[in-house]
């Protein structure tokens, strides 16, 4: 459907009094439309909007509840191949987009214009013939903010409710039109919309520098913007807890998080700061599921990733093979190493995307990067996965390198002098060469690479037992988060939910 207010209309609105303003600039939009006139366009948008054909009454409506108050009206999408461009997304992604309906109604966030149909129906459904009062916009990025225009076109009195770098990035994506609609926040400041009371957090650089979260004093959610999402669409879910998370999506709240916010890990550390602060007992995320139960669980994988920590000690091989030899290597170093009990993954990064690799050299304590020897540097795919392993700034890994060339090997010092500058980063010796394909006479070689490995696997694991000897876990079993220690104080308050001793269990 074609709205008289769209960019194509040119000439005098026909929405405004007696048709007298002229739309400039080649048909910019206007947003002088009356409230009535609105809720007309909106009416007829109902109608026939997706191209079914489906009227108001049989249309059935993608939206789930998640308290009285608070409702989803984002949508899943199955059919973007690659996310940002460059991110593949298998299982889909979800956009979210949540609507609270008390005195004044909120809207937080908008959605991708792949799934705006799918969006704006959702949305006029779960208001009910009400108005729109607010829009707070946590996130300029186009995958949250691209229905904005349209949505402040059909929704008059709507206003926005943003950061002043927001503001200035809505000019930049919209034009200057909607600045009269536009309400500068800061951190520190509320906004009560009846029963519920909102407190506004800056979180600069997670991942944009104009980003904010929000806080419901009342109902206790962080609705936290691109923090603590994942990839993957909902397929009808929405609670983590609805989903075996750990064996199906938390390698994707991995790569999402590592590739798309892995860089600003201190700033990740100073909004889980602020998060401590705040009794937190439900998080909404602009991608993924919604969190209401062992939120200690993901915002300790948060904690581990923003501070580089590793999940797993253990060894990542990333091999790039021309012919086999550097590949061959590669498996009998992982099988030497697994003989020792050291836990292996491997990728051949000519097949495998990067964002995985970078994934997992977050997830692993020790990466092993073999590759040969071309147009004397490093082969093309492993010389790209050094450079976006560096560009995201991950840190405070132990690295050992294979290195083949025929007749002048060369990739093992190029590697190293990518690698080697890099925050906290050190080489487990010694470098192996190989010349086009490993010999028998190098099999001493390889025993003491595997070895060299091995020990500093178990070393850091053994140093780490001893750092935790006499500590005991216990769980908040209305939250999930986890307190270390000899024993858990008597007074001890949980930092997430408030809960007292009595809700904590200690594991065996």
């Amino acid at each position: 459907m074609t709205y008289p207010h769209s960019a194509l209309f040119t000439g005098r609105c026909v929405f405004c009094a007696g048709g007298q303003k002229t739309v400039e600039n080649g048909g910019k939009l206007c947003y002088n439309v009356s409230a009535e006139m609105g809720a007309a366009v909106r009416r007829a948008e109902i109608g026939d909007h997706t191209g079914t054909g489906r009227g108001k009454d049989d249309t059935m409506y993608c939206t789930r509840k998640i308290n009285d108050d608070y409702t989803w009206v984002g949508a899943d999408c199955r059919r973007l191949a690659m996310f940002e461009g460059v991110y593949d997304v298998p299982q889909g992604i979800s956009f979210n987009s949540y609507l609270l309906t008390d005195e004044k109604t909120v809207l937080f966030d908008t959605v991708d214009s792949a799934v705006r149909h799918t969006f704006r129906e959702n949305l006029t459904h779960a208001l009910a013939g009400r108005e729109l009062d607010y829009v707070v916009v946590h996130h300029m990025e186009p995958d949250h903010a691209a229905e904005l225009a349209d949505l402040l076109r059909d929704y008059p009195r709507t206003q926005v409710l943003c950061s002043a770098m927001a503001k200035t990035m809505i000019g930049q994506f919209f034009g200057p039109e909607l600045a009269g609609r536009i309400t500068v926040i800061k951190e520190g400041e509320t906004l009560s919309t009846g029963r519920h009371t909102l407190h506004f957090v800056a979180a600069p650089m997670v991942h944009w520098p104009e980003v904010m979260l929000t806080y419901d004093a009342t109902d206790k959610l962080l609705l936290s913007a691109d923090a603590f999402g994942c990839f993957g669409a909902l397929n009808g879910a929405l609670f983590a807890d609805e989903v075996n998370f750990d064996r199906d999506y938390l390698d994707e709240a991995r790569r999402y998080y590592t590739n798309i916010v892995g860089k600003y890990g201190p700033q990740v550390q100073a909004v889980l700061k602020k998060a401590e602060t705040l009794d937190i007992q439900m998080l909404l995320p602009l991608h993924g599921f919604v969190w209401r139960e062992e939120l200690g669980y993901l915002l300790g994988k948060y904690d581990l990733w923003s501070r580089y920590e590793p999940e797993v000690r253990g060894v990542m091989i990333a091999y790039a093979s021309v012919y086999g030899g550097t590949e061959n290597a590669a498996n009998v170093l992982a099988c030497r190493l697994a003989e020792q009990g050291v836990q292996v993954k491997m990728f051949d990064v000519s097949v495998t995307p990067a964002p995985y690799v970078v994934s997992d050299a977050f997830k692993y304590s020790h990466l092993v990067f073999a590759s040969a020897t071309y147009n004397m540097g490093i082969f093309v795919t492993m010389e790209n996965l050094l450079h976006d392993i560096a560009a995201h700034a991950l840190a405070d890994r132990r690295y050992a390198l294979i290195e083949n060339g025929t007749w002048s090997p060369a990739s093992g010092k190029k590697m190293d002098a990518l690698l080697s500058p890099l925050k906290g980063w050190s080489a487990v010796e010694p470098v192996l060469t190989v010349k086009s394909a490993l010999r028998p006479d190098q099999a001493a070689q390889m025993q003491r690479l595997a070895d060299a490995i091995a020990a500093d696997v178990k070393a850091e694991q053994t140093e780490e037992d001893a750092s935790g000897e006499g500590k005991h876990r216990y769980v908040c079993k209305v939250c999930g988060y986890v307190y270390e220690g000899d024993e858990l104080p008597a007074d001890y308050k949980c930092p997430l939910c408030g809960a007292g001793p009595e809700y904590f269990r200690q594991e065996a």
